[in-house]
């Protein structure tokens, strides 16, 4: 699974790029969406707007983690434990969960970006990064 992470604003960007990250569900910046790995359709997606957002794949702890702190229902009421734990166990197997928001809100990173946010990875912090989106995650949560 995929946690795609919108760093730059949609100011001044292509309609294309826009209405992509409309579908994506990302409309403000330090939004969160997860998203299933290996689809050719987001794969496509996240290739269009690889120059305004950020990816890679979420490992357990930090989803878990995302889904306590920053896991909402409809009313923006948050999860108790044990309903984190359930959304965490669906999300986990691939199905769509009813209950939770689609998006997570995320803070800017404490202690900033590392690098340059206008280029891609690893010089900069846009694009596909891999494993190391769960650090920028831990850090934005």
């Amino acid at each position: 699974m995929y946690a795609v992470i919108l760093l730059r604003s949609l100011i001044g960007k292509n309609y294309k790029i826009r209405d992509t990250l409309k579908m994506l569900n990302l409309t403000r910046k330090n939004h969160c969406v997860l998203i299933p790995e290996n689809n050719p359709v987001y794969n496509g997606m996240l290739n269009k707007v690889r120059d305004v957002v950020t990816w890679g794949e979420i490992n357990d702890e930090t989803l878990r983690k995302l889904i306590e702190k920053r896991g909402r229902k409809k009313g923006n009421i948050r999860l108790t434990k044990e309903e984190a734990e359930i959304e965490f166990n669906i999300i986990k197997e691939g199905k769509k969960s009813s209950n939770i928001k689609k998006v997570f809100r995320l803070t800017p990173p404490s202690k900033g970006f590392k690098r340059s946010i206008k280029q891609h990875y690893p010089k900069g912090e846009l694009g596909y990064r891999g494993e190391k989106i769960n650090e920028l995650l831990m850090r934005m949560i």
